[in-house]
């Protein structure tokens, strides 16, 4: 276009959803509820991690992270897909899509150097069992907390900085929610630059996780056969072997949307598509997987679940009751 466009435009347009009027309610009820599951599983995680001491632990502290950043990311994408879609008005104001692209990529960021940090934590305590306590002290896992935030912060950050209040030659965002890529496209002159870091930051968090967990789970694979130790090796395998397939599966999703964004040849349904899913299954897989499938956070969900007392205990409750009296 020959006319440029003031940062102060009133609104920016997202991609069509593409539904039609008989499938707006479904699809509206569709994201309200994945929204308020999310919710409502991450907030289950964090809530039993934070209020029970046992679980006041390096592994559980690390995991903490966790659902703080699925809930970023979908707080980010959920509340402005479903308004939009009752609506059928598809329109963003400049600032409110670069706060929601600032937070998707947080969320993104944030998913990756935490599961790495936990990765490392399980490497310490099989690999290494005796310098566990030293490598993962209070002081140490602080340590990694407030790296990993303040590098995500900063990075992320000066990332979407780079683009913000530059002279704009369109307002359609190419995509159906707002991120780095497609804002990139909406501005005027040589965005080379931004492209660069774009792509440091691409290799950068995705890369440096998928090396350190890739490392880490095979040196816990290496430890757990040669000790040959049959349960904890199956166990060892399975949980692993989970947590690796959702994470590369987050990598894939992440890698290829942003990626494709760089080449006009690239599906453009298709990325659209796994740009979604990287906001709705992580979010869903990850407190299932990484929080209420593991066995002491499930068995410390007192503050949901009431616990049962078994039989043999009740006798012996009724019967010091009765010696009581």
């Amino acid at each position: 276009m020959d006319s440029n466009f003031s940062i102060y435009t009133s609104s920016l347009t997202l991609e069509s959803l593409e539904l039609s009027s008989s499938n707006v309610f479904p699809a509206f009820m569709f994201g309200t509820l994945t929204y308020c599951a999310i919710l409502v599983f991450n907030m289950t995680v964090l809530l039993t991690i934070a209020l029970n001491q046992k679980l006041h632990k390096p592994m559980y502290i690390l995991l903490f992270n966790l659902p703080l950043s699925d809930m970023m990311g979908a707080s980010a994408f959920f509340p402005q897909l479903v308004s939009s879609m009752l609506s059928q008005n598809r329109s963003i104001t400049y600032s409110a899509c670069f706060v929601q692209a600032l937070l998707i990529h947080l969320y993104g960021a944030g998913t990756f150097l935490t599961l790495s940090a936990m990765a490392y934590d399980r490497y310490v305590a099989i690999c290494c069992p005796l310098k566990y306590n030293t490598l993962m002290s209070p002081n140490n896992l602080l340590k990694i907390i407030i790296i990993m935030w303040i590098l995500n912060f900063t990075m992320i950050g000066l990332l979407l900085a780079m683009n913000y209040r530059k002279e704009i030659c369109s307002t359609q965002i190419v995509d159906i929610f707002c991120n780095n890529p497609s804002v990139m496209k909406l501005v005027c002159g040589d965005t080379k630059l931004n492209n660069y870091y774009g792509l440091f930051i691409l290799a950068f968090f995705p890369g440096l996780s998928l090396l350190i967990v890739v490392f880490t789970y095979i040196q816990i694979l290496i430890t757990v056969v040669v000790k040959r130790q049959s349960d904890a090796k199956s166990k060892a395998i399975q949980t692993c072997g989970t947590h690796l397939i959702v994470f590369l599966c987050f990598e894939f999703n992440t890698l290829f949307t942003f990626i494709a964004h760089r080449f006009e040849s690239a599906p453009q349904n298709l990325r659209r598509a796994l740009g979604a899913s990287a906001l709705v299954f992580p979010p869903i897989l990850n407190p299932l997987i990484y929080g209420l499938k593991t066995k002491e956070v499930r068995q410390n969900l007192i503050f949901f679940f009431p616990k049962k007392v078994s039989p043999t205990k009740q006798k012996n409750k009724q019967s010091r009751m009765k010696r009581q009296l």
